[in-house]
């Protein structure tokens, strides 16, 4: 049963490859011909060696710059306090001063009234957020959408 069908299936694909010569060599060679193009232009690029860089110790991060350093976010979402919560806590050993706001007026409206030590954060989901500094937006460097 199964051997014979099997045994007639390679044979009418023998058959077909035989009939079909040209297409059959085209399978075989186009696929060595892009493998000894690679290989050619990897030839032609070789990696560049770099030096080991030794370890150093670049030191305590100076936070004399981050004091009074305060940083708005709206909304005031579970998953925002948290982000905030770590970026305040995480890394610095006094924290950084975190203020939530209701909307994003609000935010402004703070940032008017501390210009050089403020930035705001508006999170526009759970995944992605814009920095608000006093007298503009920063926004993300990588543009996913099409302008």
């Amino acid at each position: 049963g199964v051997w014979r069908q099997t045994r007639a299936l390679l044979f009418k694909n023998c058959l077909i490859k035989c009939r079909t010569k040209k297409s059959s060599v085209q399978e075989v060679l186009f696929p060595l011909f892009f493998l000894f193009w690679l290989i050619l232009m990897s030839m032609m690029h070789p990696h560049r060696k770099y030096e080991a860089v030794a370890n150093t110790n670049l030191g305590s991060l100076d936070t004399s710059i981050l004091v009074n350093f305060v940083i708005g976010y709206t909304p005031p979402t579970p998953v925002a306090r948290e982000i905030m919560r770590k970026v305040a806590f995480d890394n610095f050993e006094d924290g950084i001063i975190t203020e939530e706001y209701l909307s994003e007026e609000d935010l402004q409206e703070s940032s008017a009234f501390k210009p050089s030590n403020f930035v705001g954060v508006v999170f526009t989901d759970a995944m992605s957020y814009q920095l608000r500094f006093p007298d503009s937006v920063a926004m993300a460097s990588l543009y996913t959408e099409s302008r």
